[in-house]
């Protein structure tokens, strides 16, 4: 359970500027549509057999400790990737309350960034090919992925909306 509350504080965190390390910042995120438990279960058993194909493995919360989360903050899925003995987390998959049965995917650099990459590579060939509507969240420069609210739909992927850039610091060209 420990494992779980770090990997949502460092998810949550991700959210908003702050100091981390290279290797822990964000470099890319998804969103895969996962609305059945079904659709969950095998997510989390993609991710197992690929974590485990590159010596990482994958820990996700029971539906016992998903009901205790979700005292606080709806949530049904809160899985992280991990390199070693927890040594370090290399994704994270969780949904919020805001987006229930859309499981926001986000991937570290990591301190062995091509291993991390190439996870990253395989897992998502096979998440993409499975839930076709999976689609690309924008990483701000702090490593941070936008809030939802603040993000648009488009066909490449979701975009920071026009009227929010400046919370971001982006210029008004930038997506």
């Amino acid at each position: 359970m420990k494992r779980f509350a770090l990997a949502f504080v460092a998810v949550c965190s991700s959210c908003a500027e702050a100091d981390q390390p290279e290797s822990a910042r964000t470099v890319a995120a998804f969103e895969v549509p996962l609305p059945t438990q079904a659709d969950k279960q095998a997510f989390l058993n993609v991710v197992r057999e690929e974590a485990s194909r590159v010596g990482y493995h994958l820990d996700a919360a029971t539906p016992d400790e998903l009901r205790y989360l979700s005292v606080a903050s709806p949530i049904t899925m809160n899985a992280a990737v991990w390199r070693g003995n927890d040594e370090e987390a290399v994704a994270s998959a969780m949904d919020l309350p805001d987006n229930l049965g859309f499981v926001w995917f986000s991937f570290s650099k990591g301190t062995q960034p091509e291993r991390v990459a190439a996870f990253r590579d395989s897992v998502m060939r096979r998440v993409s090919a499975r839930w076709v509507q999976t689609i690309r969240l924008p990483i701000m420069p702090t490593g941070a992925i936008p809030h939802r609210m603040d993000l648009v739909r488009t066909p490449s992927g979701y975009e920071v909306d026009p009227l929010e850039k400046a919370k971001y610091q982006l210029d008004a060209g930038s997506r």
